[in-house]
């Protein structure tokens, strides 16, 4: 594995779980430094709405050991954080939307030279543990609604 100076990961991590931790220990372990890039509400259309506030999953994210800086996304670019940082790789979730290909042509356009890669997904360790927050949802929908 190549080891890079500065790396972003970015998701929406609402309501965050194992799946998460594992995502970013894992482009933590790929740099000297880690800044993740927490999408805005309005950012989010390829999914239900996060369920917390911007603000609040970004300090949340912020807390984790592994995380040097969490940043919340641009309103309308998406791409501005990562122009700003000038990262050396941006490493994308396991199962988050995004086309890895599309990305990179986006940043050749912009200028932005760093590599794009996925990390890995994981299995649950233990039967009920959930690593989604969609599942965790319709865990509490069940249990509590």
């Amino acid at each position: 594995m190549t080891r890079h100076t500065t790396v972003i990961a970015q998701g929406t991590f609402d309501l965050l779980h194992p799946g998460h931790v594992h995502y970013l220990r894992e482009a933590a372990a790929m740099g000297e430094e880690l800044c993740v890039i927490v999408a805005r509400k309005s950012n989010v259309d390829h999914k239900d709405a996060p369920i917390c506030a911007a603000e609040q999953r970004r300090d949340v994210v912020a807390a984790l050991e592994m995380v040097d800086e969490a940043i919340l996304g641009h309103e309308e670019d998406i791409f501005v954080p990562i122009e700003n940082r000038e990262p050396d790789v941006i490493v994308l979730g396991h199962d988050q939307h995004h086309d890895t290909a599309a990305i990179e042509a986006e940043l050749a356009r912009r200028g932005v030279d760093c590599e794009v890669v996925r990390a890995s997904g994981r299995e649950p360790k233990y039967d009920d543990e959930l690593l989604s927050t969609r599942l965790i949802i319709d865990r509490v929908l069940e249990r509590r609604g």
